[in-house]
């Protein structure tokens, strides 16, 4: 509402889209490295989210 809260109403194509984030990030998240961030620079840690999605997006 105008408070901050719940939305609301239920919107199903919101849902849908914000599901398939978060189910992402749960496969990322099974990548030991990037659930615990070893890497001190960000830049490592960037490209090692990006091999790992990459991956992930050949194997679906």
């Amino acid at each position: 509402g105008t408070r901050g809260g719940r939305p609301p109403t239920f919107d199903p194509a919101l849902y849908r889209r914000r599901n398939v984030v978060e189910r992402c990030i749960g496969r990322l998240k099974q990548w030991r490295g990037i659930a615990t961030r070893y890497d001190k620079l960000a830049r490592n840690y960037q490209a090692a989210l990006t091999l790992v999605s990459t991956l992930l997006w050949i194997n679906t």
